[in-house]
C-alpha cells in the first residue's frame, strides 16, 4: 500500500501535470464501490462543472481542492493509481472512474484490486478528522512524540501502524525507522525513553524525507507495486536498510536480516541492531 512518500509522489506528479487548474466536465464510474460517498449518481452530478484549484495530501489520502468549494479525496489502497489520458484512448477494464477534464484530457483512477476508494465531502476534515499528527510537520516534535508513546502500551510497530497515531506510516518506513532508532517492533511504546523517542523521531523524519527524495518505493514490476502517474516507479528500493531483506547482511553490522511476523505484518530486523525486549 503506498505510503507518506509514495502519495505526496502522486501529488507532486498531478500538480507537475497541470491538473490543478482545470475544469471538469463529467466523471463517470465503471466499478460503483469506487466511490466510498456519496452515491455513483450524486458523486457523477456534483463533480461536473466544478474546478480543480489545488491538490494535497492529509496522511494517505489525496485531496483535490474543487470550485465552487468541495472536496474530492482518495484513498489508494493497495493498488490505486492515477492515469491521463487523451479522448478516445482505450479504457481498460481496471479504469474505475473516468473524471473527464476540459482541457481535454481524462483523470482516471486505475485499481486492479479494486479496494482503492474517492469520496466527497464538504472538507477534507469529514474524511481524514480521525487521523493522527503529519510526521514531517513542524507541529510533530520529539517532545510530543515522547508524550504520545508514553501514553500507550502497544507494542511499537502496531502503535506506528495506526493512523490515528500517527499519520502516513506503512510497513516499509515503519520498519526502517524502528532499525535506524535501534527499537525492537515489539518494545512497549510506554517503556520508551524521551533519548529513545527523540531517536525514533528522528528515524521517521529521516526516512519518510529520503523516501520522498527518491519518489517513493517500487519494489517490483508487478500490478501490487507502487506506481506514480504514468506508470513511474519510485527508486527508494534501493536505499532500504532492511525491508524484504531477510538473510542480507545488515548494513550497520552485517548480521542477517530476520524477518518475523508482528500484529499479522511481515517484519524486517536486524536482531544485533534491535535486541528483542526484556520480558
Amino acid at each position: 500500500m503506498p505510503e507518506l512518500p509514495e502519495v505526496q509522489t502522486v501529488v507532486d506528479d498531478l500538480i507537475a501535470a497541470g491538473v490543478p487548474g482545470a475544469g471538469i466536465a463529467d466523471a463517470r464510474v465503471f466499478w460503483p464501490k469506487t466511490i466510498a460517498d456519496p452515491n455513483p449518481a450524486a458523486f457523477s452530478r456534483q463533480l461536473r462543472k466544478r474546478t480543480i484549484t489545488a491538490i494535497s495530501r492529509r496522511g494517505k489520502y489525496i485531496i483535490f481542492h474543487l470550485q465552487p468549494e468541495l472536496k474530492l479525496l482518495f484513498h489508494l489502497r493497495m493498488t490505486g493509481r492515477f492515469v491521463l489520458a487523451r479522448a478516445g484512448t482505450h479504457r481498460t477494464r481496471h479504469d474505475h472512474l473516468i473524471i473527464r477534464l476540459d482541457d481535454g484530457r481524462q483523470l482516471r483512477f486505475h485499481d486492479t484490486r479494486k479496494f482503492g476508494r474517492a469520496y466527497l465531502a464538504p472538507t477534507h476534515q469529514t474524511v481524514t478528522g480521525h487521523l493522527g499528527p503529519e510526521p514531517l510537520s513542524d507541529g510533530f516534535t520529539a517532545k510530543k512524540l515522547a508524550a504520545r508513546l508514553a501514553a500507550r502500551k502497544r507494542q511499537l510497530k502496531p502503535l506506528l501502524l495506526d493512523q490515528t497515531f500517527i499519520a502516513g506510516l506503512g510497513n516499509i518506513y515503519v520498519d526502517e525507522a524502528l532499525w535506524e532508532s535501534h527499537l525492537h517492533p515489539l518494545r512497549s511504546a510506554h517503556t520508551l525513553t524521551n533519548q529513545q523517542a527523540a531517536k525514533l523521531h528522528r528515524a521517521i523524519r529521516k526516512v519518510l524525507k529520503q523516501g520522498l527524495k527518491n519518489a517513493g518505493t517500487t519494489l517490483g514490476s508487478g500490478q501490487a507495486n507502487f506506481y506514480s502517474l504514468e506508470r513511474r516507479t519510485g527508486r527508494n528500493h534501493s536505499f532500504l536498510k532492511v525491508f524484504r531483506r531477510t538473510g542480507q547482511p545488515c548494513p550497520s553490522c552485517a548480521n542477517p536480516i530476520e524477518r518475523l511476523v508482528v500484529g499479522q505484518r511481515s517484519t524486517h530486523i536486524c536482531p544485533h541492531c534491535q535486541p528483542i525486549p526484556k520480558q
